[in-house]
C-alpha cells in the first residue's frame, strides 16, 4: 500500500513550509513579510479546502482546485471579449452590438471589404432591391395610428419603440434615461408591469402601461384589479396606450416573483405592494378565465381610461387559444385596439432554462398566425399589431413588418444604447453598467443625460437605415414592405420568398368556411369563444361529419 503523500496536495505543503519557515527570520529579513503573509494565506485557503464538503475539486486539489472556481467566474468575460466571433450570437452577437453603439453614438457604422454573412448557407435572408430606386422617405413620417373603432383617442405612435422593462427590472436611471430619450425622438415608451414609476414620469416621454397578472399599480390589498387605482393613473395625459399582458416570450406561462429583499420602499410604493415582501405576479390573470372575458375586460380598462387604445401582449402557445378569442371577438362585438406578439427568443431578467429554451412559439411564426386569423375573419384593418423579440436593426425591423407587424418594439437593443455590455448578470443585482441593479452606487455610473442622448440617437439612425433600405427597394413607407420584398435561401441552389414559403390566408378566409391550410382550419375548429380549453376531438369531428352529411343531403 502507498502511503506517500499524493503530489495534488505539494502546492499546500510548500505553502506550509515556507510559512513556518520563514517565521523565524522575519525580525531580520523585512522583505520576507508579504511573502510569508501571502503563504500564509493560501495555507489557511488550503487547509480549508480540506475541511469543507461541499466541492470535492477542492477537497482533491487544496488550493489549486479554486482556480477552476475563479474562471467559471470570469468565463462569461473571457469568451466574450477574447473568444467570442462577430457572428457569434449570444444571445447578440458582436456585430449586432457594435451596430448598436455606434448608432447610439452617432458614430459611422459602415463596414469595408464586403459582408461577413455567407450569403450561399441555408437561412441567409435579404431585401431585394428595385431597378428603380426612390428619394429616401423621411423617417419622422414612419408612424402608425393606433386605435380602433371602439377607441375614442387613437395613438400616432413611431414604428420603433421600447418594449416592457420595468421599473424594479431596470434601475431608476435606466428608467429616467430610456423615458428622457423617449420625448426627445417622439416615441414610446412601455413600462413593463411593474408599473408607472416617477421616473417615468419625470422626463414626461409617452407610455404605454402594461398591465400584468399582479396588476400592480392598480391592485386591491389582496392583488385584484382595483378599477378606481386603474383610471386614476390611465387618464393621465402621458399614458397613451393600455397593453394587457397576458405571457412573455421569454417565460410564457411562467409568473414571476421579486424578492422581498430588492423590494425598497420606493418599489413598493410604485407597485402598490409591502416593502421588504416577495411581490408576486402570477401566471395567471384573475379578472377573467375566458377568451370573451378577457375581450370584456378589454372593454372595461377602454372605458376606464377615457377611450384610450387598449390592447394585450402574449407570446403565442397553444394556437387554438388565440382562435377562441378571435371567436369571442366575433360572438362579443369587441376588439382589441392593438395586439403585440412577443416571441420566445424574448429577453427576462432570469427565467428558468427550460422555459427560455423550450417553451412558447418563436416570434415569426406567431406573429403571422396572428396576421392570418385576424385577416380570415376581416379584422385586420382594425386591429394594429405590433412585434418584439431579437430586433436591434433596419433588417431586424423590416423583415418583420413584411410578414403582418405594424411596429416593432425592441427591449435589449435600448439596454444597449443605455450602456449594458451583455453581461448575463440581471438577475444578481450586480450589473456591472447600473443598467439591470437597485445597487444605489452601481446605477449612479449611468448618467441620465448622456444616455437619453444615446437613446434618441439610436432609435432615430436606426430608422435613417431603414429610409435608406425602402428608397433601395423602391419604397417609400415601411407600410408598403410585404412578404414578396424578403428572401430567404432554402439550400445552396434555390431561392424562395416569403410569400411563396410561408402561408397567407385570404381576406374572410376563416368566415367563408373553405379553409385551404388543413392547420388552420382543424385550429378553427377546435377553438371556443367561452373557454380557453379546445373542443375535444370526439366533439370537433361530430361537428365536421354534420357539416359534411349537410352538405352531402342538399338538393342539388
Amino acid at each position: 500500500m502507498n502511503h506517500s503523500l499524493p503530489s495534488r496536495y505539494a502546492c499546500l505543503v510548500i505553502c506550509l513550509l515556507f510559512t513556518f519557515a520563514s517565521l523565524p527570520l522575519l525580525p531580520q529579513h523585512a522583505w520576507l513579510w508579504p511573502i510569508t503573509l501571502i503563504t500564509a494565506l493560501l495555507s489557511l485557503v488550503g487547509l480549508n479546502d480540506l475541511r469543507q464538503s461541499h466541492h470535492a475539486v477542492r477537497r482533491n486539489y487544496p488550493i489549486l482546485g479554486n482556480i477552476r472556481y475563479l474562471i467559471e467566474t470570469i468565463r462569461p468575460e473571457i469568451r466574450q471579449y477574447l473568444i467570442e466571433g462577430d457572428d457569434d450570437k449570444l444571445p447578440f452577437s458582436r456585430s449586432q452590438r457594435s451596430l448598436v453603439y455606434a448608432r447610439a453614438k452617432n458614430e459611422s457604422a459602415e463596414k469595408a471589404f464586403g459582408t461577413l454573412n455567407d450569403a450561399y448557407k441555408p437561412g441567409f435572408e435579404f431585401i431585394s432591391h428595385s431597378m428603380l430606386p426612390v428619394a429616401t422617405p423621411d423617417p419622422a413620417s414612419f408612424r402608425i395610428a393606433i386605435g380602433g373603432p371602439q377607441c375614442r383617442l387613437p395613438y400616432s405612435a413611431s414604428i420603433f419603440n421600447i418594449s416592457a422593462m420595468s421599473f424594479g427590472a431596470l434601475s431608476a436611471n435606466a428608467i429616467a434615461a430610456l423615458n428622457r430619450g423617449a420625448r426627445m425622438g417622439r416615441f414610446a415608451h412601455d413600462t413593463g408591469e411593474g408599473s408607472i414609476s416617477p421616473y417615468h414620469r419625470e422626463h414626461g416621454g409617452d407610455l404605454i402601461w402594461e398591465i400584468g397578472s399582479g396588476y400592480f399599480g392598480c391592485r386591491t390589498e389582496d392583488g385584484r384589479f382595483d378599477p378606481h387605482r386603474f383610471a386614476e393613473q390611465a387618464r393621465s395625459p402621458q399614458v397613451k396606450m393600455i397593453e394587457i399582458k397576458l405571457s412573455q416570450g421569454a417565460k410564457p406561462g411562467h409568473g414571476g416573483i421579486l424578492p422581498g429583499h430588492k423590494v425598497s420602499a420606493e418599489i413598493a410604493e410604485t407597485r402598490g405592494v409591502r416593502a421588504g415582501e416577495d411581490c408576486i405576479s402570477p401566471a395567471a390573470h384573475s379578472a377573467f378565465r375566458t377568451p370573451a372575458g378577457l375581450l370584456q375586460f378589454v372593454a372595461s380598462l377602454r372605458e376606464l381610461s377615457g377611450g384610450k387604445p387598449v390592447g394585450f401582449k402574449f407570446c403565442l402557445g397553444h394556437p387554438w387559444e388565440f382562435m377562441g378569442i378571435a371567436k369571442a371577438m366575433l360572438a362579443t362585438g369587441i376588439t382589441p385596439d392593438f395586439i403585440v406578439v412577443d416571441g420566445k427568443e424574448g429577453g427576462t431578467g432570469a427565467a428558468p432554462r427550460e422555459f427560455s429554451d423550450n417553451m412558447g412559439v418563436p416570434m415569426r411564426e406567431g406573429l403571422m398566425f396572428v396576421h392570418n386569423t385576424l385577416v380570415g375573419l376581416n379584422l385586420r384593418s382594425s386591429i394594429r399589431i405590433g412585434a418584439a423579440g431579437k430586433i436591434v436593426s433596419a433588417f431586424d425591423i423590416a423583415s418583420v413588418l413584411a410578414i403582418g407587424a405594424d411596429w416593432v418594439n425592441s427591449a435589449r437593443g435600448f439596454m444597449f444604447a443605455i450602456g449594458c455590455i451583455q453581461s448575463q448578470s440581471c438577475h444578481t443585482n450586480k450589473c456591472p453598467t447600473g443598467v439591470a441593479t437597485q445597487d444605489p452606487l452601481r446605477q449612479r455610473a449611468l448618467v441620465v443625460p448622456d444616455k437619453a442622448e444615446r437613446v434618441a440617437s439610436f432609435h432615430r439612425n436606426t430608422l435613417h437605415a431603414l429610409a435608406e433600405m425602402l428608397a433601395a427597394a423602391g419604397l417609400e413607407h415601411p407600410s408598403e414592405l410585404k412578404p414578396k420584398h424578403l428572401a430567404r435561401r432554402i439550400s445552396p441552389s434555390e431561392i424562395g420568398l416569403f410569400s411563396d414559403l410561408h402561408t397567407f390566408l385570404k381576406p374572410g378566409e376563416l368566415l367563408s368556411g373553405s379553409i385551404e391550410s388543413e392547420f388552420y382550419a382543424r385550429m378553427w375548429r377546435m377553438a371556443r369563444s367561452d373557454s380557453f380549453a379546445p373542443e375535444t376531438g370526439d366533439t370537433a369531428t361530430r361537428v365536421v361529419a354534420s357539416r359534411l352529411r349537410h352538405e352531402e343531403t342538399e338538393p342539388a
